[in-house]
């Protein structure tokens, strides 16, 4: 790895978490916080989900022949388990990027970079080997650039249909987690407010306000609050989340701020018609057919051939989406070489693991 300066973690992490409290306004839930801390001691590919902020002050230094590349509205933190499924607005079955926090404009490389890294460092990544996973990532990405459209399973893609159509099992697992939930009837206005407006009708019955205590990785120590309805013979669920600025915007105080709205619904991407943001707050619907693809249920899946490349061919419908920018970036991609993102993958994930282990050492972890 180069010779680099860079601020130590620790002080980074101090700055981006008193940062964090001023935004929250006294709102952080610090036992969530501390979970957080505990879960980045995990692995290197959890404590790479967990620190994007980190990632967005470090990355041009440490591979700054990144920073030249053309400018897109990125998903900012682009990992393995950013993708999910959803229904859209006629009721099919969607996969693709499903949480857009860290939305920002930056070089589109970085989220190639990023989606590789995350991949090189899962365990299963780790025995498969980079060269063959960067070269998935980029094919995906470049096939995506020639011919964006949106994941729509109903009649398209079946390997994905098969994989991510919710089983019995996991219908039953989600009401149990949705029951095990205490009612807690302090929610602020703001949460109560945002959920109580995506309610289908004047019919919805809630029947309680809950913390969502321990979901996510990286947005933990953030405000999240589901509201559970009953409606028209069954139950809903809706879930409100604090959001602040993306990380990029605060490592790079140049970037634009603007809202994720535009890339969330951008023009090759069919969204969920339930993601909407509400100023410093974003609602969504969960279900059994609403939810987030992890790692540990698909361990072996979400790093094969077909899956890397549906993935970056995902990552290209987003940056495509609010900007004609594709041919710009074909050609950045021509100029790199045969091997730029092995290389950039490489000096990220030997980055990202080192941290890690001085981290999970520190705070006495056996990992």
């Amino acid at each position: 790895m180069p010779r680099i300066s860079i601020k130590p973690f620790a002080d980074s992490l101090r700055e981006y978490e008193g940062w964090l409290r001023t935004q929250l306004e006294g709102d952080l839930w610090e036992d969530d916080l501390e979970e957080k801390h505990q879960k980045m001691r995990d692995s290197a590919f959890v404590f790479l989900r967990a620190t994007y902020w980190r990632w967005a002050e470090a990355i041009l230094t440490i591979c700054p022949d990144l920073a030249d590349a053309p400018v897109v509205f990125g998903v900012g933190d682009i990992h393995l388990e950013n993708y999910g499924v959803w229904r859209d607005g006629e009721g099919r079955l969607v996969w693709g990027v499903n949480d857009f926090d860290e939305a920002a404009q930056m070089p589109y490389i970085v989220d190639v970079v990023r989606l590789a890294t995350s991949a090189v460092l899962s365990t299963r990544g780790q025995r498969r080997g980079s060269k063959q996973i960067c070269a998935d990532v980029l094919d995906g990405y470049r096939q995506g650039l020639a011919k964006p459209r949106p994941f729509s399973l109903d009649e398209r893609h079946p390997w994905l249909r098969r994989l991510f159509v919710v089983t019995e099992d996991e219908r039953g697992k989600f009401w149990k987690k949705m029951n095990k939930l205490d009612a807690d009837d302090s929610i602020p206005a703001r949460y109560r407010a945002a959920i109580e407006r995506q309610l289908p009708g004047d019919d919805a019955a809630l029947e309680k306000f809950a913390r969502r205590h321990g979901a996510g990785t990286g947005s933990l120590g953030r405000p999240r609050w589901v509201g559970v309805a009953k409606w028209r013979g069954g139950r809903l669920v809706r879930e409100a989340k604090a959001i602040v600025p993306s990380g990029w915007t605060v490592a790079h105080p140049g970037s634009r701020r603007r809202s994720a709205a535009p890339v969330v619904a951008g023009r090759y991407r069919a969204p969920d018609p339930w993601y909407l943001v509400h100023g410093s707050t974003v609602v969504r619907r969960l279900s059994p057919n609403s939810r987030k693809i992890e790692v540990q249920d698909h361990p072996q899946q979400l790093v094969d051939d077909d899956m890397l490349q549906a993935m970056g061919y995902e990552l290209a419908n987003v940056h495509l989406g609010t900007a004609n920018v594709g041919t710009r970036i074909e050609e950045d991609l021509d100029k790199r070489g045969a091997r730029w993102l092995e290389r950039s993958t490489a000096i990220a994930a030997e980055f990202v693991a080192k941290e890690f282990k001085q981290f999970a050492r520190a705070r006495g972890s056996t990992s």
